[in-house]
């Protein structure tokens, strides 16, 4: 028997996964408690994929183009369990709020837009895509595969990250760099017989600032930010000369900025400051990388660039969204149009791949990442009922 998609339904499915932990490349029994939701709402051809990403869809008319539902399956840490209010695991319903990791990033608005296909099963104009991915907390890699594989083609993708209600448009994306410097390591008695990676580093400090200090900016999506945010120094033995420092950068980069060109500027400024480096020294930058597994077992070094992207707010897929949406305690209207604060897996959706994107959906962005993070029972209700009208307003200006 096909389960009903009833907004309590959803709120149920939604505690259920905030009990079930998924670090990001841990998020097997998450997904396995997806697809079972999947399969029980009567999606077609609900699948896993290579990467552990979860995919289902809700047959529509054949009138439209498809239209992608996206969330992600993997969170982040939940911290010390004794400092939270209510327990991270729980997923209780207290006070008006689905409380616990994950409620609102991301397993709250998994599970509306999940549901929120299944009643549109023969209902809408055209297909509905629901596709849930791995490793978005850490770049991204499984909407990345997602899309490389060619095996699902969406004209448009609805995120379900925070918006508290508005439709979101972009963001900046992020790079993470490492300005490496080496020497030739010694006694810290005998100075002269080594090569201090330390010299470097004033240097290098003030190469990252006057890169900071020239940024650039955009109307909507605000200026590009670069910090230096750590310095790792090998060996760590204070009685001996380094010989490796890695300052590691973060780079919040406006769409468009590719790594190349955001290398070639770091060492553009940091070689102004450093001229002619002494006899023994020698520093280079690179983007950062890190070995990633996914649950599946596939294994791949990932460079840690997201890409950032931005949807014009006159495009007609965000019209036809915010009208749709119009505000929650508005009889009238249309939905506030704005960037996020933070990276999504729309950077390859839109930023690499060109397909418009947008995001809604209920919460709110400072709840993110906390040990408070918390749903709003009735603005996800709210959210819910919105959904179906978000959906068919897409595909129907999409079909023209």
């Amino acid at each position: 028997m096909t389960r009903s998609a009833s907004f309590e339904g959803a709120l149920s499915f939604a505690a259920d996964l905030v009990r079930v932990p998924g670090l990001p490349g841990g998020e097997a029994d998450v997904a396995a408690r997806v697809k079972q939701e999947m399969e029980a709402l009567g999606l077609a051809d609900v699948r896993v994929d290579d990467v552990g990403n979860v995919i289902g869809v809700a047959r529509g008319r054949g009138e439209a183009p498809p239209v992608m539902l996206s969330s992600h399956l993997d969170v982040v840490a939940e911290g010390d369990h004794s400092e939270w209010e209510v327990p991270p695991f729980s997923g209780a319903v207290e006070g008006g709020f689905l409380h616990g990791r994950g409620a609102m990033d991301i397993k709250g608005p998994l599970a509306l837009q999940t549901y929120a296909a299944a009643a549109l099963i023969d209902e809408a104009p055209g297909d509905v895509i629901v596709a849930h991915t791995v490793l978005e907390e850490r770049g991204g890699l499984g909407m990345r595969h997602l899309l490389e594989s060619g095996t699902v083609d969406p004209a448009a993708v609805i995120l379900g990250e925070a918006t508290h209600g508005d439709i979101c448009i972009g963001h900046r994306g992020r790079a993470e760099l490492e300005i490496v410097i080496q020497g030739v390591a010694g006694h810290a008695s005998v100075p002269e017989r080594a090569s201090n990676a330390l010299d470097l580093l004033g240097d290098v400090l003030a190469g990252v600032r006057d890169v900071a200090g020239a940024r650039t900016s955009d109307p909507v999506l605000g200026p590009e930010s670069l910090v230096a945010t750590m310095v790792d120094v090998r060996p760590e033995t204070r009685n001996v000369i380094p010989d490796l420092v890695v300052v590691a950068v973060d780079w919040r980069v406006l769409p468009g900025a590719d790594g190349p060109a955001l290398l070639a500027r770091v060492r553009k400024a940091i070689g102004g400051r450093i001229g002619t480096a002494s006899t023994g020294l020698t520093w280079d930058v690179r983007l950062a990388s890190e070995r990633q597994r996914t649950y599946t077992g596939l294994e791949e070094d990932v460079a840690l660039h997201t890409p950032g992207f931005l949807m014009s707010a006159e495009h007609p897929v965000v019209r036809a969204a915010a009208r749709s949406v119009g505000r929650r305690f508005e009889a009238a209207g249309s939905a506030v149009v704005r960037p996020w604060s933070f990276a999504t897996d729309g950077g390859w959706s839109c930023g690499v791949h060109g397909i418009p994107t947008v995001g809604f959906a209920p919460g709110e962005e400072r709840f993110a990442h906390t040990n408070r993070e918390r749903l709003d029972v009735e603005e996800a209700r709210w959210a819910f009922e919105r959904y179906p009208e978000l959906i068919v307003a897409v595909q129907r200006v999409l079909a023209g």
